[in-house]
């Protein structure tokens, strides 16, 4: 009976590995077809060229420093300005040519002094509206920045000298002839912004 017994068991082993292992690969192939679903949930490179929102992470984003996104095959320029960065729009207004942002370059929530929805947190693209080159940060004061001993900080475009304050507004007398462009965007969280897609789109 022992003998029976034993025989008995080794196909049951045998269909109890067999099982195990169909289970293991099965398993295997699931995970594997996870990845390209959770890829395919991300916008690609294709969508984002064509104007697909950017969602941004800027809780990182120190004081004074700059990040920069790409939407639409275009540069987005994320800032969060010090409270002097802010003060210093006012310095400036009469050496702008727009400082009321009266050329629509601006959704209606940015059409104010520091154009932005959250004075702090500067959205723009970073395309010169002269010839359409890819301006500098110059956030340095004075001679230090390479621009002028009275420069307060802002953007130079280093291809015909277009000058713009710390909220994309151009200078008077330069080639430029608007402001720097802010896009679509809103909030998504306190530290979450979404490029493309505006508040009254997102309400």
């Amino acid at each position: 009976m022992a003998e029976d017994k034993t025989e008995d068991s080794q196909p049951n082993r045998r269909r109890q590995f067999l099982t195990a292992l169909t289970s293991a690969v099965g398993m295997a192939g699931a995970g594997g077809m996870m990845v390209p679903l959770v890829a395919s949930m991300t916008p690609s490179a294709r969508s984002r060229a064509a104007g697909a929102p950017v969602e941004v992470d800027i809780s990182e984003l120190r004081e004074g420093r700059m990040i920069v996104v790409e939407w639409r095959g275009k540069p987005v320029w994320i800032v969060r300005r010090s409270e002097k960065m802010l003060a210093d729009l006012t310095e400036v207004r009469d050496q702008l040519s727009d400082p009321d942002s009266t050329v629509e370059q601006q959704p209606a929530y940015a059409a104010n002094d520091h154009r932005s929805i959250r004075p702090e947190i500067l959205v723009l693209l970073g395309v010169c509206t002269h010839l359409g080159c890819a301006p500098t940060k110059k956030f340095e004061r004075g001679a230090a920045s390479g621009v002028s001993a009275d420069w307060r900080g802002g953007f130079f475009c280093p291809c015909h000298g277009s000058r713009f304050d710390l909220a994309g507004r151009v200078f008077k007398n330069v080639p430029a002839p608007t402001n720097l462009e802010v896009p679509p965007h809103s909030f998504v969280t306190a530290n979450r912004i979404l490029i493309g897609l505006d508040s009254e789109e997102n309400a």
